[in-house]
């Protein structure tokens, strides 16, 4: 009797350590997959929101380049996306953008930055004299400014003076060479695609005079 209580005993814990990985194997289907990968707290697994991210980037681009009309434009689009979290950063630098864009005729812009800011605001609405006119100002007050420069040269191409631009843009690179790489992707340059100065300016490892 004693040993068939023994044998008994033994089939119960067989049993319990049977019934112990039966549950362990139904904890480990019951985990939760693993979280989607992530860029900045946003999910990248919905195609809409990587469609959200992919406008949410150039629009930025379009920002970075003082492109502030288009970049409203886009950063209007995130606005629409399901991703709350891009939506939010999307609305500040919208905000942003609008008060670059307004006119500044009722303000009275006194130093480099300010004439600066100004000339791009016009350059943005299209108003090209007043955009030179501050630009010229900005420039006088602050000759060794590189953005002040390329932002004459990208004027200079928007309003067909291709001798002018290509001035600029020399020294805005001489000032500062990474604006050589941002002038081969700026589409503001596309009047000057076709003159091979451009392309020697920009490109100068093609004749082997990179510095």
């Amino acid at each position: 009797m004693a040993k068939a209580r023994k044998a008994s005993s033994g089939s119960s814990g067989q049993g319990k350590g049977a019934t112990r990985g039966h549950s362990n194997s139904q904890k480990k289907r019951n985990l939760p997959p693993p979280p989607p990968p992530q860029r900045g707290g946003v999910e990248l697994v919905d195609p809409l929101v990587q469609a959200q991210l992919k406008t949410y980037d150039e629009a930025l681009a379009l920002f970075h380049q003082q492109k502030f009309a288009r970049a409203k434009q886009e950063l209007e689009k995130v606005l629409e996306g399901p991703s709350k979290g891009l939506a939010d950063r999307a609305r500040m630098h919208l905000r942003i953008a609008e008060q670059r864009m307004k006119p500044s005729a009722e303000q009275n812009p006194r130093t480099a930055d300010e004439h600066y800011q100004r000339g791009v605001a016009m350059m943005n609405i299209g108003r090209w004299d007043d955009a030179r006119e501050s630009l010229l100002k900005a420039r006088k007050a602050s000759p060794k400014s590189d953005y002040i420069h390329y932002a004459l040269a990208a004027l200079d191409c928007l309003t067909g003076e291709a001798d002018s631009a290509m001035a600029n843009l020399k020294v805005a690179i001489e000032l500062r060479p990474e604006n050589r790489y941002h002038a081969r992707n700026d589409e503001d340059f596309a009047f000057l695609q076709e003159d091979p100065r451009f392309t020697e300016l920009l490109y100068p490892e093609k004749d082997g005079t990179a510095g």
